[in-house]
């Protein structure tokens, strides 16, 4: 933690109070639940009543974020999608995360949408429905009818919520810069990177106007498909505060039962919508991020609608090759190509032993690959190649682990609707076309073409920064800077055991001179060693003696003397 950060801790005492009393809390829980002793876990309880310390260690990590605020409940909604940081377990916990805030009053959201889209309510809307419908972390969703007398559902941003989100977010970003400098061994999962990243995320689930573009940019992309329904925007009445949608009328996927008694075919509906999925992932390239069954509707003639655009992803054309590479290993069973993709695609540590990532690979390649595709398990697949990522500590770009956590809630989805439901089956002529797409001359071309250009720009830029760097060795300006990693601790060591072989040496000086104050004893005691030691000798080499100690035991954690870690 750098000093600079003191001003914005001292200015968020009280919020950095609440946070790091919940982490404490929530920690010390987690600490009491390895003890072999019984009666201290049922100390700390939760807001039910429950033991915290009796909760698994992915659940304990759900209640702190919950407890922390909506803010935090958004961190552990994005962290649900970056298994290969946190793990699948607490992965899967964190999608269960949901932030049941208090909706604000009817004359709040009133006037939040007269300022924002400079009407009063009832002059624009014909009907508004003062009770929201819901209540998240962002915002409240409310009922109305225009006049025109379309059915619409507003979405207005919560009062004051940008400068608590604003207050978190510089919180959260101090937290992850001493996470960072206290604790080495999370340096590895990067967490001031993680925590920018969400920064991102969050600030464009605030800008409502986004979330606008996303719902016509989709509405673009399935025009012509009569089996998809992307409820229509309304950019007249929408800014960056206030959404405004039409409403669907349909059956959540989530409400099983309710779809089984208006005799809807379950098994056609899953497959309708896992074919809109690979539509949007391997055709157009971007597609719903969130596709939990809440947020998938059942209109009439089983068309499928969606709901919530906030979280989207988007795959480029150097992803896009990365994913058909990793296909090609998967149907080829090569488990080196694999190997290849995942470490050119993720961020790979520095003692990465490739040599047993691959050995691993191949035994993941080999018990899948021999399966029948109506046996495939995609989301156990994904996940047990998560897991190996996570083990040797590579991390994943955003976008990758987006998708890949997409693929395993998509397939859950369609399970809840058809248990022996396959996801592969319904992505293998996807896949066809997609290498079939990757050797396609227009494809080719395009590649040859910016490979061309990048080319063309290096023989531009070559000679003149060749020329440059001579010009600056000839005229002595030319400097080379030295990044010696790992030095430092080695120099810090130095510099503890050069003070306290001094302060032993002048401890040593105090004891043989008596310098004083002196030790003296009390007339019965029969102890004369003792009487007239210094005692500034004295505590100085009980100090120094103790410092030597723990220098020892550092050297000693990190590796031996006569050989090197």
């Amino acid at each position: 933690m750098r000093i600079t950060t003191l001003p914005s801790i001292y200015r968020h005492a009280k919020r950095t109070g609440e946070i790091v009393a919940v982490l404490v809390r929530y920690g010390f829980a987690d600490w009491v639940s390895r003890l072999q002793i019984e009666f201290p876990k049922d100390l700390l309880k939760d807001a039910d009543g429950s033991a915290i310390a009796r909760y698994s260690f992915a659940t304990r990590i759900r209640l702190a974020l919950t407890d922390a605020g909506p803010t935090f409940i958004k961190l552990g909604q994005v962290l649900s999608t970056r298994a290969d940081l946190v793990g699948v377990e607490v992965a899967n916990e964190l999608q269960k995360l949901q932030a049941n805030v208090p909706a604000d009053s009817p004359e709040t959201v009133r006037q939040i949408i007269a300022n924002e889209l400079g009407q009063p309510v009832d002059e624009i809307f014909a009907e508004f429905d003062d009770q929201a419908l819901a209540s998240a972390s962002i915002g409240q969703v409310h009922r109305a009818r225009l006049k025109t007398g379309e059915r619409v559902v507003v979405k207005v941003q919560h009062a004051g919520i940008e400068p608590k989100v604003d207050v978190d977010l510089e919180i959260l970003a101090n937290l992850a810069a001493a996470a960072e400098g206290f604790f080495p061994e999370l340096r590895n999962y990067r967490p001031k990177a993680v925590v920018a990243e969400f920064q991102r995320t969050l600030r464009r689930e605030l800008d409502f106007g986004r979330e606008e573009r996303h719902m016509e940019e989709f509405a673009q992309n399935f025009r012509e498909d009569p089996t998809v329904h992307i409820p229509k925007a309304y950019p007249e009445y929408t800014t960056v505060r206030v959404l405004t949608m039409e409403q669907l009328d349909g059956v959540k996927l989530s409400d099983t039962e309710r779809l089984i008694e208006q005799r809807y075919d379950l098994e056609e509906i899953a497959r309708r919508g896992a074919e809109l999925y690979m539509e949007m992932i391997f055709t157009h390239g971007f597609y719903h991020a969130d596709p939990h069954p809440g947020n998938i509707l059942v209109l009439k003639g089983q068309v499928i609608g969606l709901l919530d655009y906030g979280m989207v992803g988007r795959i480029d054309e150097s992803l896009r090759e990365d994913i058909e590479e990793m296909l090609l290993a998967l149907g080829n069973r090569d488990p080196l190509s694999l190997t290849s993709v995942i470490m050119r695609v993720g961020s790979v540590p520095a003692a990465l032993d490739q040599a047993a990532l691959s050995s691993d690979l191949n035994d993941f390649v080999s018990h899948y690959a021999g399966q029948r595709l109506s046996d495939f398990n995609l989301s156990g697949a994904l996940d047990e190649m998560t897991e190996i990522i996570r083990r040797y500590k590579i991390m994943l770009p955003a976008r990758v682990a987006m998708l890949l956590k997409v693929l395993v809630m998509l397939e859950g989805t369609s399970r809840l609707l058809h248990p022996s439901f396959s996801l592969v089956e319904v992505m293998a002529p996807f896949q066809r076309k997609l290498i079939l797409r990757r050797w396609s001359p227009i494809r080719r071309l395009r590649k040859y073409r910016r490979i061309y250009a990048e080319m063309e720009h290096l023989v531009e830029v070559l000679p003149r920064n060749l020329l440059d760097i001579m010009q600056q060795v000839q005229s002595g300006k030319f400097d080379v800077h030295l990044d010696h990693r790992g030095l430092e601790p080695s120099v810090n060591r130095l510099v503890f055991g050069m003070l306290t072989s001094a302060l032993f040496l002048g401890s040593s000086l105090l004891l043989s001179y008596k310098v004083p104050p002196l030790l003296n004893i009390l007339p019965w005691q029969t102890t004369p060693w003792i009487e007239g030691l210094s005692v500034l000798g004295l505590l100085g080499s009980i100090t120094s003696i103790a410092l030597g100690l723990r220098l020892i035991r550092a050297i000693n954690k990190s590796g031996h003397l006569d050989r090197r870690r």
